[in-house]
Order: C-alpha cells, then sequence, then structure tokens
C-alpha cells in the first residue's frame, strides 16, 4: 500500500490505538521555552511525579529575554521571573537548559535545526505553535498546550488524533527578488488564514526541492498561519548535507546507518492526499500583508482589495481590518511610508536571511525616519554574523544588530513597536496588538524589508536587483 512520508513517520511512532479516538504517538524530542513550561512543571510538582526522559528535552530562553545587554538583570518583572523559573526547574528537574549568557541560547526553532538536534523521521513538540519549523527537516512536528506539555515531560508520549493530509505543489523557477517567504505568504492569501485548519501539510515541487535548509524551514514555519497542524519537506540531499558534523547530528557508523534510514523517507509515487493544490512558482512575487492576519497578502505592487471585492460575511471584518491599519480599501501599498523594520523571529532570523540582507544594503544607507532591528536567532548566528563582517555592513548603514530573542515578533518582551507606527516584519504574524499595543505589521520577506528600510517605504526590491 502507498503511503506518505507523514503516513510513515505516524505508523513508527503510534504505541497504542483507541478505538474511536486518538492514538498514543511516542515524542522523539521535546523542546521547552520559559513562557509554556512554568504551569507543565508545577503540575509535576503538585502530582510528585518526575520528567521521565529529560534527556529528550531542550529547554531555551527566547521570548521574554531582552536583545540589549543581556549580560545585564532583566528589567521587566515578569520576563525576569519567567526566565528565572525555567532556570530553577530545569535544575529541579535534570533538564540541559540553553540560557542567557550559554552558547547555544538562541529561539527554540533555530536552535535546534542548527545544533543538528532536529532530525529526519522524528516526532517534535514544543509549547510553541511554530513548531512546525522543524518539519522541513522531514519530521512530524507541531505544537501544543500547556497541558500537553506536562503530559510529555511524564510520559514521553501525547494523545494525538491523527490529522488529514494536503499536499501543496510548488513548480517552476522562481522570479529575481522572490524568495520563501513570498512562496508561503503567497500560497496563505490564495487558501486564506484557515483553508488548511485540520491538515498536515507537505510541500512539493520543483521549486521546493531547489529552496535551501533555512528557506524550507521558513516555509513549514507559517504553516500554522492557515491553520495547518503543521507543515513538512521530505529530506533529501541538502538536507544530509545541512546535518552532516553539527554538533548534535550523528557521526561515524552511526551517521551511516541514520542516512541509510533518512533516505527511505519519502511520499511514495501513487499516495493519496486529502486534498491536492498545485501552484506554478513564477506567478508570485514579492508580497506583503495589508490586513491583521496573515492571509491579508498581496503583491507588492497590487492593490488593497475593494470592498466590492469583499464577499459579504467578510466585509465588517476586512473593514475593521483596514481601518486598524490605517489603510484605505482599493489603494496601492507601494510607497507606503513605515517606521519600523524588524528582520528576526523563528521564521527570518538565521545566518542566511541575515546574509541575504547584508548582500543588499552593503553601501547603503537606511532612510533617516526608520529604526532598524536585526535580531539574529540565535548566539551561533550571531556569532557567525560577527565571524564574516556583517554587523559591519549593518552598522554602516545604520541598522542595529541586537541579541538573539524573539525580541518584536511578539510584543512579550521589551522590543515593542509604538502605538500607530507601522513596521515592516520578517515574523509570521500581523494580529492587532502582536508587535505591541496599536502597532501596525506588514509581513514581508527580509529583502523587501531591507528594501523599504533602504527608502523609508514599501518598495519593490525588484528595482533595485
Amino acid at each position: 500500500m502507498s503511503r506518505t512520508i507523514f503516513d510513515k513517520i505516524w505508523d513508527r511512532h503510534v504505541i497504542q490505538s483507541i478505538k474511536d479516538g486518538p492514538s498514543v504517538l511516542y515524542i522523539d524530542k521535546h523542546f521547552i521555552h520559559e513562557v509554556t513550561s512554568p504551569q507543565a512543571f508545577a503540575g509535576l510538582k503538585k502530582r510528585n511525579i518526575g520528567v521521565l526522559r529529560p534527556g529528550q528535552i531542550v529547554a531555551t530562553a527566547d521570548h521574554n529575554v531582552p536583545t540589549l545587554h543581556q549580560e545585564l538583570p532583566i528589567k521587566e518583572e515578569l520576563s525576569r521571573l519567567q526566565v528565572e523559573t525555567l532556570k530553577k526547574n530545569c535544575a529541579d528537574f535534570g533538564i540541559e537548559l540553553y540560557g542567557l549568557g550559554h552558547p547555544y541560547q538562541g529561539i527554540v526553532h533555530v536552535i535546534g535545526p542548527e545544533l543538528g538536534i532536529t532530525q529526519p523521521g522524528m516526532t517534535i513538540v514544543c509549547g510553541d505553535s511554530h513548531t512546525s519549523t522543524h518539519g522541513a527537516f522531514g519530521a512530524i512536528a507541531f505544537g501544543i498546550g500547556t497541558s500537553e506539555v506536562e503530559m510529555v515531560m511524564a510520559t514521553q508520549c501525547l494523545l494525538q488524533s491523527k490529522p488529514k493530509l494536503m499536499r501543496i505543489n510548488i513548480d517552476g523557477d522562481l522570479h529575481t527578488g522572490v524568495v520563501s517567504k513570498d512562496i508561503i505568504l503567497y500560497i496563505i492569501s490564495k487558501i486564506s488564514s484557515s483553508g488548511a485548519t485540520g491538515y498536515f501539510v507537505e510541500y512539493a515541487g520543483s521549486a521546493i526541492r531547489k529552496l535551501s535548509m533555512e528557506a524550507r524551514m521558513t516555509i513549514c514555519n507559517m504553516s500554522i498561519e492557515m491553520g495547518a497542524r503543521g507543515g513538512m519537506i521530505a529530506p533529501d540531499e541538502i538536507t544530509f548535507e545541512y546535518l552532516r558534523g553539527r554538533v548534535f547530528s550523528p557521526n561515524g557508523q552511526d551517521w551511516e546507518y541514520k542516512l541509510a534510514c533518512w533516505k527511505e523517507l519519502h511520499t511514495d509515487e501513487d499516495a493519496v492526499f486529502d486534498k491536492e493544490i498545485h501552484t506554478d512558482a513564477s506567478e508570485i512575487e514579492p508580497m506583503i500583508t495589508y490586513g491583521t492576519n496573515p492571509g491579508m497578502g498581496i503583491g507588492v505592487t497590487g492593490h488593497i482589495p475593494a470592498l466590492s471585492e469583499i464577499g459579504e460575511k467578510e466585509k465588517n471584518s476586512f473593514e475593521k481590518s483596514v481601518q486598524y491599519m490605517g489603510l484605505e480599501p482599493g489603494s496601492r501599498i507601494k510607497g507606503k511610508k513605515v517606521d519600523y523594520v524588524f528582520i528576526g523571529s523563528c521564521t527570518n532570523s538565521r545566518i542566511e536571511d541575515l546574509r541575504m540582507v547584508a548582500e543588499f544594503v552593503k553601501g547603503k544607507k537606511k532612510a533617516d525616519h526608520v529604526e532598524v532591528w536585526v535580531v539574529p536567532g540565535s548566539k551561533q548566528v550571531e556569532k557567525e554574523a560577527i565571524r564574516e563582517g556583517i554587523h559591519h555592513i549593518f552598522e554602516q548603514a545604520g541598522f542595529q544588530l541586537r541579541q538573539p530573542g524573539c525580541s518584536a515578533c511578539l510584543g512579550m518582551n521589551e522590543d515593542k513597536i509604538p502605538a500607530g507606527k507601522y513596521c515592516i516584519s520578517t515574523s509570521n504574524r500581523n494580529f492587532e496588538g502582536r508587535q505591541g499595543p496599536n502597532a501596525r505589521t506588514m509581513l514581508a520577506s527580509p529583502l523587501t524589508a531591507a528594501a523599504a528600510a533602504i527608502t523609508g517605504e514599501v518598495s519593490d526590491i525588484r528595482e533595485f536587483i
């Protein structure tokens, strides 16, 4: 019987199937951070039970950490409490913590792949919706709730119902200036922010196979933004070369054995999906959002839909959204003045993203009225950016290279966008207040964000390269 890659990994991890109910699924790796773990640890303590397999948990501090002066005590009281609580809980339960000051500290979905912890064929969970990032390696990876975090800590298992399966095929060649962030924003704009609800998505096609691992991670990261349970891409030689020699990757004979197993992880040619979508890569242009969910996106040269283009059921929410954003239905977004540019988050804060931006801005200066924050996803990314001299390029352009953390993605730490200000962001969500109370967020690729930083307005990167 022909099977998808999802079926193959799922079946290997089902310990027990409950009749007319969920399956007991074994979890290979569990990532935790300071926001969704305190209640789980408290639950374990209340029940006087321990963590079953602490060696399979990886902990880091990312959401609430400052991105300036990390050597100093955290100023915000709640942030400081959460980070200190994580530190104590990890010590109490014997869990390795990559906290502030550790060379492996960073955003949870950045450090897992770059350290070689994330590997093909795994089941991976975290109390964070963007755990789908790890699916780029051919893993079943998804976010879980706090009670489920406790369940995995206690049992290394999780009760899960098998989702429906969708395949999204992107074939053909991308135009110059169009990158992976544009691909996923385009897909979400076409199927909506709820178009994949109930599905686990496999991305396939010639355009996907040509992407680097870091680009694939960006696409899988935002699967959740169209309602999917997660996203994944079958591993190939690009995957294997990325993993070779990383800190926690297998080596020697173990590497050869694992490699042979990983090469079996692919969808059979005649496997059937519950839903399948085909997209021509040549149709995609640099994308940007104009509203308050990631599905409200358009090509940078396009126009915001007019009211006459919106269905009756969506009109109220559409009007509320563009009113919040201070934009006019039917108007063009290109040329809109911006105040902040944020390059970072678990979507676009890897070294490849920083190199992309640095290559474009080298020898240029940011617009005087724009504040630009570049926040690396990890200490490893920060170290490499400094080693390559990228920090000098940013400094000369007037960009501020900060220290690793989730930063302005979610307004949970000190890095907030002021009320009413427009921010072009490489993060994954543009909800009301996501980057701070009444902040206005436009999602875009690192290249489109860099162009806005230089010109001071929404610009078409293709006009400059």
